[in-house]
């Protein structure tokens, strides 16, 4: 796709009017997600938003963490970006390929199956697979190997250029998936959660994209198989548009909640050994910001 296309399309949603200023969350409910958060021990970051404008928390909202794999959500907002410039269509099938190149030295890596979370497409390579399976692997099963073929095709610099266009500086995609290289030369993708709740405001509002895409973006979130963090803190049945993202001592989740009052929701957590403690930590900081956002009847 042409560089002037691009610039073009960003340029119409740089234009976007911005929304009303939020008010601060309950006082009483953001001492009790500080205090989640102290008795944790762990690096937390918190940004909440309704999205009818009216409340918003923000802990620590412009620290940088590790991406870890919240980066996808920017990767799938390119991909449909550039579908929907005509660069191709999302049903159109592309060979999978399971070799990539270094932003070290261009050196070729590979990913190694026992290290993804999603083990079915490797047996594919050789085979094709459409844009959107592809999409809906990355995810909601977080494939590496999936983003990894995406990213080679819509370029990791057109990914951050869209993520800067929306508004979601602190998100820097700079690579694919297991780059060992950059890995240890420190290169590596990372995210506030104040970027991730741009770009997911941006989705929920029908601002990303188009209203078509971005309708069908939050139908894929919706279809998310990891449901520890935020769902397992909210009422049963709650619809919940998310993405997750986990490393060593990183645990990560970003939503759209489609409560009585939808909210997008972001939580990064750095420096916890248990994965099962920081989504449990996640859990319980969205109990305590659900009930202050859509408090039960008679409350």
């Amino acid at each position: 796709m042409p560089r002037c296309l691009h610039g073009s399309i960003l340029g119409a949603i740089l234009l976007l009017p911005a929304g009303p200023a939020a008010a601060a969350i309950d006082a009483a409910a953001r001492a009790q997600v500080e205090a989640l958060i102290r008795q944790s021990g762990a690096e937390v970051a918190v940004a909440l938003r309704t999205l009818d404008g009216r409340d918003e928390l923000l802990i620590r909202e412009t620290d940088s963490f590790h991406a870890a794999s919240t980066m996808k959500v920017p990767v799938m907002i390119e991909l449909f970006r550039q579908a929907e410039a005509g660069r191709f269509a999302l049903d159109d099938r592309i060979p999978v390929v399971n070799q990539f190149r270094s932003i070290v030295d261009a050196s070729p890596y590979t990913l190694g199956v026992s290290d993804d979370s999603e083990p079915d497409l490797y047996a594919a390579l050789g085979q094709a697979r459409s844009y959107r399976e592809l999409c809906e692997l990355m995810i909601t099963v977080s494939s590496n190997l999936a983003t990894n073929i995406l990213i080679d095709r819509l370029g990791a610099e057109r990914v951050q250029e869209t993520t800067l266009a929306l508004g979601g500086e602190g998100m820097v995609v700079r690579r694919g998936v297991e780059d060992n290289k950059a890995f240890r030369a420190g290169l590596n993708n990372t995210t506030t959660a104040r970027a991730l709740l741009v770009l997911l405001q941006a989705i929920a509002e029908d601002k990303a994209v188009s209203p078509a895409a971005s309708r069908e973006m939050v139908e894929i979130l919706k279809r998310q198989k990891f449901n520890e963090s935020i769902p397992a803190g909210l009422p049963p049945g709650t619809p919940v548009a998310h993405k997750t993202g986990s490393i060593t001592r990183i645990q990560h989740d970003a939503a759209i909640v489609y409560g009585p009052r939808p909210y997008v929701l972001v939580v990064l957590v750095r420096g916890l050994d248990e994965g099962k403690k920081g989504h449990q930590l996640i859990a319980d900081i969205t109990r305590a910001i659900d009930a202050a956002v859509n408090p039960p009847p008679g409350k």
